[in-house]
Order: structure tokens, then C-alpha cells, then sequence
């Protein structure tokens, strides 16, 4: 039987240099070591349909805010892995932090897919508070809510099945919402684990990334994660790891995450 999901591609955008110290809740015995992260969108093909995107990127203005470093932008990057922006249908942010939902603008004739305690959290009185606000920019917040009054988002309440061989799963911890994306290939099912996991090594080390609005529960999410991926770290894919380029079938920066990795992801850590 063929599998639903035949594609998913990992299309990488950018990419920030940083330290392992800056990856983890506690503090790592390689602190001192490079460990950079990669930014990534994700698109997930099916027979006879439009890809869906998974969360939208950022573009050259939150870059140079925030010190992050530009590799294409994403439309270009959507264009090398042969799909049109604006014949996508349907977007699932994982969450609305500036770097998974700062590109609505690009999809104008999709939907958005969001969790309610997602979009609920990010326009509460929760983000008066600076470091709490500070992964989020506002203008991609408020562009949602334009949206949302144009009939172009729909809510999702935990976990729920998107389409057939999609599933969307409940994750909260790193946000109050943020989504993992299950996908039904031909070597098994594939998690899109976005920032429950940013690296492989948050999960090895079971130590989360340092931004969360709860820490026990950012635990269970990569926890959960790893158990919908079959406790292996092969079907799992991370939100911001260069292993996910080194490790699986890659040209042009786009990694075919639906394939097994020619190097198995156990071997690097």
C-alpha cells in the first residue's frame, strides 16, 4: 500500500553561530564548542495535492534584528524544491515564535493552522512580559488576527488529524501550543518535531532548549516526541539541527526527510 505522504522536504534558510551553552537549560561540560543551529521550513507532499507548508520562516528584517544570518530567502527556497507559494493551500505553524511565523505574507491563498492555546497565549496579558515576549514579534501575531477575520485560520484544540497520513499532536512546553506534525511515509512515520526539539542533543541530553513558558512540560513534549517517532532518533527531525543536512539525502540545502538517513543519527551523537 503506498504510503499517504510521499515528500517531505527540509528547506534550510538561514542559520545563527552560537556555542553549546546556549542550546541547553543547564549548563554542558562542551559549553565552550561550537554547536550553531540551522532555520528551517518544511513542506510535505502528497499525490494529487498542493504541499503543506510547516511554519513560514523569517525574512531579512527579523535577521538583521536579531543577528541571524540569511542563506536564501525562503521563497527561493521553496522555489528549489519545485513548489509555487502561492498555489499552497495550507500552512501549519508549529508555534508563533518570529522564526517559525514571521512569513504569512508569502502564502496569500492559504490557511493557517494554529492550536487555540497558541494564538490564546501570544495576544495575553502573559506577553507583557519582555523575556516572555521576546521570542515573538508582534507584527506576524497581529498579521494572524488580520487573517483570522479574513477566514483564513483554523484552530486546532490538541491533538487531531490534519489529512490522511497527517496528524497533528499537542506539544506544549517550549509555547503554550506548539504543534508536532506526524507524517505517514513509506519507512514509517516521521515526526516534525520543531522546537519541542531544536537539536538531536536536547533529546540525548534530555536537557530543553533554554525559551520555554513551562519546563516540566517541555520535557514530557520531547519526551512525546521521541515516542511518536518510535524511539528513534531517525524519524525524528528537529527543528534547528545541521544534522538533519548532514545526515539525510540533501542538494541545494533541502533535505529529504521522508528517506532514511544515509548516516544514522545515533552514530553522531
Amino acid at each position: 500500500m503506498t504510503a499517504p505522504v510521499t515528500r517531505i522536504d527540509a528547506i534550510r534558510y538561514a542559520r545563527h553561530e552560537r556555542n553549546a551553552a546556549a542550546n541547553f537549560t543547564t549548563p554542558v561540560d562542551d559549553h565552550d564548542l561550537p554547536m550553531p543551529l540551522d532555520y528551517f521550513v518544511w513542506a510535505i507532499h502528497r499525490d494529487g495535492h498542493p504541499p503543506v507548508i510547516v511554519d513560514t520562516g523569517f525574512g531579512d528584517a527579523a535577521a538583521a534584528a536579531r543577528g541571524r544570518t540569511m542563506i536564501r530567502p525562503v521563497i527561493e527556497g521553496l522555489r528549489d524544491a519545485g513548489i509555487d507559494h502561492l498555489a499552497v493551500e495550507d500552512v501549519i505553524l508549529t508555534h508563533l515564535h518570529y522564526d517559525h511565523a514571521g512569513s504569512l505574507g508569502l502564502f496569500p491563498n492559504a490557511k493557517f493552522h494554529v492550536q487555540d492555546a497558541e494564538l490564546a497565549f501570544a495576544t495575553s496579558r502573559q506577553v507583557c512580559d519582555a523575556p516572555t515576549r521576546a521570542p515573538f514579534d508582534g507584527e506576524p501575531v497581529a498579521e494572524l488576527v488580520r487573517k483570522l477575520y479574513a477566514d483564513r485560520v483554523v484552530f486546532h484544540d490538541g491533538d487531531e488529524e490534519f489529512a490522511p497520513g497527517i496528524v497533528l499532536r499537542l506539544a506544549h512546553g517550549h509555547t503554550a501550543g506548539l504543534m508536532l506534525v506526524c507524517c505517514e511515509t513509506a519507512r514509517g512515520t516521521v515526526v516534525l518535531a520543531s522546537d519541542a526539539a531544536h537539536l538531536y542533543a536536547n533529546i540525548t541530553r534530555k536537557l530543553p532548549f533554554p525559551i520555554f513558558v513551562d519546563e516540566a512540560d517541555y520535557r514530557r513534549a520531547q519526551e512525546r516526541a521521541l515516542e511518536l517517532a518510535g524511539g528513534s532518533l531517525d524519524h525524528l527531525i528537529p527543528g534547528h539541527d545541521p544534522l538533519v543536512l548532514a545526515c539525510f539525502p540533501a542538494k541545494d540545502d533541502i533535505a529529504r526527510v521522508d528517506l532514511p538517513p544515509h548516516t544514522a543519527i545515533s552514530e553522531t551523537q
